[in-house]
């Protein structure tokens, strides 16, 4: 019998406020929102407003990117992700399918504008968490692929699929500060690539004349965990790949959380400085 965690108690805590769950159903309408936006038509105080999103933020419910001087607020389903998962096995049919329409509520429109933003948090160091991101041993065990750079700003990136490489021009290294941000462009769609993944040759087609997009991760120490963030953005809009990865990160974040806190062989050493 799994027991209950704090978190597991802000979460539903978060959730058993009506004008929470209000504030939830339009970010799930329109993620990416500034507090002024959330507070328009709605019969609430700007300040109240404020302390209901602390108190999501706080439960990582929602999730807060600064776009300049804007505050924007994004919806998270992660807490969702995990509660279902360790909780739902133990409910009647009834309230199992509640569930399961709320998580699915969530993840439909994980972000505004077509970016993917996922917070979620790891009980581990930054260090062996940069390590699982960053050294080709480890992220071939819970990835799937390994990332071919000396991770210096500007270099570029080659992605392996067993046999199958992924490059191509512009496809590089963004930023690279160590245990704290690393971020690099989203790989090339390849015709190799398609085969290996049994992608249609109008999906290729598609996939293939997008612009790159970039995807950043962001490590922030909490306590004896790591809160990570994932931003993927920089797609067009009606972008096939974005309709693609938001259940493959889902997926991934959550195998590199469970393999970063449990993998022995995770020993770090110094990152290099580029």
């Amino acid at each position: 019998m799994n027991e209950w965690s704090a978190m597991d108690d802000e979460v539903f805590r978060a959730l058993g406020d009506p004008s929470r769950r209000l504030l939830l159903d339009r970010l799930n309408q329109r993620n990416g929102q500034t507090l002024t936006e959330l507070c328009a038509d709605l019969d609430i105080t700007r300040q109240s407003v404020s302390k209901h999103l602390a108190v999501l933020e706080g439960a990582n419910l929602v999730t807060v990117v600064w776009h300049g001087r804007e505050k924007l607020h994004y919806l998270n389903a992660e807490p969702i992700n995990a509660i279902a998962d360790r909780w739902i096995n133990q409910y009647d049919r009834r309230r199992a399918h509640l569930f399961a329409d709320l998580k699915t509520a969530l993840e439909q429109e994980t972000v505004s504008d077509n970016d993917f933003v996922y917070t979620t948090y790891i009980k581990t160091t930054p260090e062996r968490l940069w390590q699982a991101l960053t050294d080709p041993e480890f992220t071939q065990q819970y990835w799937g692929v390994q990332h071919e750079t000396d991770w210096k700003v500007g270099s570029p990136m080659a992605w392996k699929l067993g046999d199958v490489t992924m490059a191509g021009p512009g496809q590089k290294v963004l930023e690279h500060d160590p245990y704290r941000r690393l971020a690099f462009t989203w790989h090339t769609i390849t015709p190799e690539f398609a085969a290996a993944v049994e992608m249609s040759d109008e999906l290729l087609a598609k996939t293939s004349s997008e612009p790159l997009s970039r995807v950043s991760f962001d490590l922030e120490p909490d306590d004896d965990q790591v809160r990570l963030t994932v931003i993927h953005t920089g797609f067009e809009p009606g972008s096939e790949i974005r309709a693609m990865i938001t259940d493959g990160w889902t997926r991934l974040l959550s195998d590199l959380k469970s393999f970063t806190e449990t993998a022995p062989a995770l020993n770090p050493t110094p990152a290099a400085t580029p």
